[in-house]
């Protein structure tokens, strides 16, 4: 999605081990020159969860089941997830929900253009997890509620609306994908303190639309519902048992194949 996808690089290190990463692109640069990633061994299997930092250096300490295997590590999405972070400016624990959120969101996506993951299988994931992201009684805006579903998920439903907000106003020549790499090209990421105004911005010039500063005015301070399935049946994607199915006449499905195509 960044342009930078590095699956399990940074996991391929015995347990304990450190990794510099330098260069790892996808169709445009990793947003740091380079990285440490350090596995940290547990009891069990599977990439157990991570953490990204970037003072004074880029690191992430990633937390690696000693019974790990080779295809959950190519199936995983936790490295990936943590990279993203790297990418966008530090906008404080008030906004954490658009780090996480873009994070959730851009995981999915760029594996899928990096053909590590299907389509069909990350909007079967959306459609039975971004409703979790969904306002709660008592909720407000996503700056005032720090639930761990308005975080991840709420900031993840930010980010479909406004990709395919921004797809819409421009005719698919731009989307998320385009702000989100302005935003790192003039901040140089996580290293870097910027105010949220900034960002969307900064985002939002990029690809000449007001689509990001107008969403979050709606959403920082009131809990927003908006109707996924009226969305995703829009977007061409259909409840099917436990999966999806994927329609091509649906009214937004150029939209869709535009958010799942690499640059």
């Amino acid at each position: 999605m960044l342009g930078c996808v590095l699956l399990a690089a940074g996991c391929a290190a015995a347990a304990g081990d450190e990794l510099h990463v330098s260069g790892a692109v996808l169709h445009a640069r990793f947003p740091t020159a380079s990285v440490t990633v350090r596995a940290v061994p547990q009891s069990g299997a599977g990439v157990q969860g991570g953490k990204t930092f970037a003072n004074p250096n880029a690191y992430i300490r990633v937390q690696l089941g000693r019974e790990v295997t080779a295809a959950e590590l190519l199936s995983d999405w936790v490295l990936v997830h943590e990279m993203t972070h790297l990418a966008l400016p530090d906008t404080g624990e008030e906004h954490a929900w658009l780090a996480e959120g873009i994070a959730t969101y851009v995981e999915g996506v760029a594996r899928v253009q990096a053909g590590n993951r299907s389509e069909v299988d990350l909007w079967a994931e959306e459609l039975h997890s971004m409703p979790r992201g969904l306002p709660q009684a008592g909720d407000r805006g996503l700056d005032h509620t720090h639930t761990w579903g308005r975080t991840y998920w709420g900031g993840a439903m930010f980010c479909l609306l406004a990709d395919v907000g921004i797809r819409r106003s421009t005719q698919l020549r731009f989307g998320l994908q385009q702000a989100l790499r302005a935003v790192l090209r003039e901040s140089g990421g996580l290293a870097t303190d910027w105010p949220i105004e900034r960002v969307l911005r900064s985002g939002d010039a990029a690809v000449g639309t007001r689509t990001l500063e107008e969403l979050y005015a709606q959403m920082r301070d009131t809990p927003v519902a908006p109707d996924l399935m009226t969305l995703w049946r829009e977007l061409g994607v259909l409840p099917e048992g436990d999966s999806v199915r994927l329609v091509d006449d649906a009214p937004l499905a150029p939209v869709r194949h535009a958010i799942m195509r690499a640059p």
